[in-house]
């Protein structure tokens, strides 16, 4: 009876996630603010936190400019070009009602994948019989009786539901106008998120310009309080890391006569981790601090966060192809993984930084459903899953050739480390369904996970992907005679049932391994195994 038993190619895609690390898009709780409300009753803009009580939404930094034609405002221009825009939007017109609405969100909504109706929140108005939805009260809204008359030009908001806070800013017809926001300072005293509005409903009225800066401090610090257990976990994934590479690196010194090619990869991504993770909690330790991001600590993460899962992908397919325990080199083999880990890498680092940078702090809500954007994004997100695709399917394909190979060639003792390795993939291929399985019903049911808690889904990953490094770098551990058991075979008697399956450097050896030195093209390998 054969040994080995075949991995399903479709549990490979499952994968996928195993190896990876979020780079979390986040925002600044400091944050800088520059906004131009144009009059129009079509949209309206908001942005939104998260925020653990008791803390605050401070707007009172905000300065609210509205400008006219000859006027002498810096913002000048601008302001005339959204008034030429909009009909009747010059300084003969009525004045504007800039409004602000600060609210919370409700935890069984949000975190569902369809969010909150903000209707059903006090928040806009939709008509019942086709739900047509209407944020602003504009003429056609009076006409679908969603609003009084006398509501037109300013936000549609249902005082018997509404539950949040609501400032209102008066810009006069004519004139050099700036002001600050009066009691722009929102206490809270119940943790969640938290949604503020801005909306220059009156098509008839003046564009406003916003600037300067907008606070959210929640109880711990300026962080959002979804990312504050995040910042600890780092902090603890940088010791594990550091024990782990302090562990690795004295062994191969000690051992630096006897080392092989494949430990060096390994410590190189135990490095990498370890760098990654380090960066990554002083970002956000700095961050829950000052209220800023440091954007050095930050970017730089994310281009060792790339390095380490390229590289890993590469290390996995290389381990796979028995490097390190039936070849000595992988010949043309290397040159194809290096290429597709190149490709991975460049195109996973173009994806992360386009991302933080498109990011928009401001986001606007039209009156109509949004439809997504196919953008550049979104095609090298397509990319990236297609190379992982393609790293996955080799790693399978390698595993269980060099298995077969071993078993037919009665390299027991060898076959048992990739017995080992196929155990410890598919228990993290196991976890990813679990967690993909345990985050769709959480997305799409009222939510398991609360909001402060989301960022246990990423360390879940993190920490799979630990696992899975960890392991590896024990199996391929650094020892006296590695050199000798990678290269050479053991003899036929030598099997595992007649020895202490964990005693990996006492073996006997017989001469060099055939495939170590013959079959460096991946084809011939694969023909000596049929044959």
């Amino acid at each position: 009876m054969k040994i080995i038993s075949k991995v399903s190619y479709g549990q490979v895609v499952i994968f996928l996630s195993s190896l990876a690390s979020l780079v979390r898009v986040a925002r600044c709780e400091i944050r800088a603010f520059n906004l131009l409300s144009e009059p129009a009753p079509e949209y309206i803009h908001f942005v939104d936190g998260f925020l653990l009580a008791p803390g605050y939404i401070d707007l009172s930094e905000l300065l609210f400019v509205a400008s006219t034609k000859d006027g002498g405002s810096r913002h000048r221009s601008l302001a005339n070009e959204s008034s030429s825009s909009n009909s009747g939007a010059d300084s003969s017109m009525d004045g504007s009602a800039l409004e602000i609405a600060v609210f919370q969100l409700p935890e069984e909504c949000d975190s569902t994948r369809m969010g909150c109706d903000w209707t059903e929140l006090g928040v806009g108005a939709a008509r019942s019989e086709d739900g047509l939805l209407r944020y602003c009260c504009s003429a056609d809204a009076i006409a679908m009786g969603l609003c009084e008359g006398t509501e037109y030009g300013k936000l549609i908001m249902d005082a018997e539901i509404f539950t949040g806070k609501h400032r209102l800013i008066d810009i006069p017809a004519n004139g050099e106008y700036s002001t600050h926001l009066k009691y722009g300072r929102f206490e809270e005293t119940e943790s969640g998120k938290y949604v503020v509005i801005f909306a220059n409903c009156n098509d008839e009225g003046r564009p406003v310009i916003v600037e300067g800066h907008m606070v959210w401090k929640s109880l711990h610090g300026y962080l959002p309080g979804d990312l504050f257990g995040l910042m600890y976990f780092y902090a603890f994934l940088f010791l594990a890391y550091f024990v782990i590479l302090f562990w690795y690196g004295i062994t191969m010194k000690i051992f630096e006569d006897a080392n092989i090619p494949i430990q060096t990869w390994i410590l190189g991504t135990i490095c990498m981790g370890t760098l990654e993770v380090f960066f990554r909690s002083v970002d956000l330790f700095v961050w829950n601090e000052d209220g800023t991001r440091f954007w050095i600590a930050y970017y730089v993460g994310v281009i060792v966060g790339v390095l380490k899962k390229g590289i890993s992908r590469c290390l996995l397919v290389m381990i796979s192809c028995g490097w390190g325990v039936v070849r000595n080199e992988l010949g043309a083999i290397m040159k194809k993984i290096h290429l597709l880990g190149g490709l991975y890498i460049v195109i996973s680092l173009v994806n992360d930084i386009v991302t933080e940078i498109a990011y928009s702090e401001i986001q606007k809500m039209n009156q109509e459903e949004e439809d997504e954007l196919f953008d550049i994004v979104s095609v090298l997100g397509l990319v990236i899953v297609l190379i992982d695709l393609i790293f996955y399917f080799w790693i399978i394909d390698s595993l269980g050739s060099t298995m077969e190979y071993l078993e037919n060639l009665k390299q027991m003792r060898k076959l048992l480390r990739y017995l080992r390795l196929r155990c410890i993939l598919m228990f993290s291929i196991l976890f990813c369904v679990m967690w993909a399985v345990f985050g769709i019903v959480d997305t799409y049911d009222q939510g398991i996970v609360t909001q402060e808690a989301k960022w246990v889904i990423d360390a879940s990953m993190e920490m799979n992907y630990l696992f899975v490094l960890v392991a590896v770098a024990i199996l391929w551990r650094p020892q006296k005679n590695a050199q000798d058991y990678a290269y050479v075979m053991e003899l036929p008697s030598m099997s595992a049932e007649d020895n202490d399956c964990d005693d990996e450097g006492v073996i006997e050896l017989s001469g060099v391994v055939p495939s170590a030195a013959d079959y460096i093209d991946d084809d011939e390998f694969k023909d000596e195994i049929e044959s």
